[in-house]
């Protein structure tokens, strides 16, 4: 996998390699450090995080706190815990307390685009000041000529996201084909619980879009039909083991958006929440 230049893990490295009396260029110590805090991460490196719309019963304040004592360190906001016209006070108001947590915020979304170029730029617009480079979206047709050119203006990525049954994004053929020959920020956040649903495998969807998977929502269903609940991860109809395996294969990015998200139990979500993410760590043990 792809990692960013200065993470968490590495400056934690650098740190253990410091207090035990190594240099800065003191490669072998260093390196001892790494390997030590890489066995000590129980996600192998993923950038595992949540959905805040899994605690959306709850205050943004709240959900960030929730996800702290999860032991998570990445967030992907919905729209009603981090609006998408606040203000730079809020923004910054809101980084406090991101930074308070240790969370950063992967993802937005899900976004509705159209052929307004102008209001399309105001979610690009409002990402940048907000420090996110991905956008979980739901593009009209008519949108993809505007987006383009804000991918490439911003350097902001957008993954378009599937609904399941019957919506516009339905089946892996609907996002192979929104995303072909457009700018390379313009891929997918594969939803696999809507996949799921769909009758569709997500993991297969992982592997056809390869490159193109910048976001994930990681939820597991009761059944294979629209009518469906939302289970443990791992419980229901998603072959977890074999989707880590998929995003190691494609060499998902460190600053991609892997997020859980669990819709049921909406009220008190957060010890099914804990569940989901013990059988993650379960699945990566089994790959490492």
């Amino acid at each position: 996998m792809t990692h960013p230049s200065f993470s968490r893990r590495r400056m934690l490295a650098l740190s253990a390699a410091a207090a035990a009396g190594a240099t800065f260029w003191d490669a072998p110590a260093i390196l001892q450090a790494a390997k030590l805090n890489l066995a000590a991460d129980p996600y192998g490196g993923f950038p595992m995080g949540a959905q805040s719309y899994s605690l959306r019963k709850f205050s943004a304040v709240q959900a960030v706190r929730h996800l702290q004592g999860m032991g998570l360190h990445y967030v992907e906001f919905f729209p009603g815990h981090y609006p998408l016209n606040s203000s730079d006070q809020q923004i910054a108001e809101m980084n406090t307390v991101l930074k308070k947590a240790e969370l950063s915020p992967s993802a937005h979304g899900v976004s509705g685009f159209t052929k307004n170029h102008e209001a399309n730029r105001r979610v690009f617009e409002f990402a940048k000041r907000a420090g996110i480079k991905n956008i979980s979206a739901n593009p009209q047709p008519d949108s993809f000529d505007s987006l383009d050119k804000l991918c490439a203006e911003f350097k902001i990525r957008i993954a378009i996201h599937n609904h399941g049954p019957g919506a516009l994004y339905d089946k892996i053929s609907d996002v192979v084909k929104a995303v072909k020959d457009h700018h390379p920020l313009v891929g997918a956040c594969v939803d696999t619980g809507h996949f799921i649903r769909s009758k569709e495998d997500p993991v297969k969807a992982v592997h056809e879009l390869g490159p193109r998977v910048f976001g994930l929502h990681v939820k597991d269903e009761e059944k294979m039909e629209q009518r469906s609940r939302n289970v443990i991860i791992g419980s229901g109809h998603l072959d977890l083991v074999n989707l880590f395996k998929a995003l190691k294969k494609i060499k998902f990015p460190a600053d991609g958006a892997l997020s859980l998200e669990y819709e049921a139990n909406a009220d008190n979500p957060i010890d099914d929440m804990k569940q989901c993410l013990v059988a993650a760590r379960d699945a990566i043990a089994k790959i490492a």
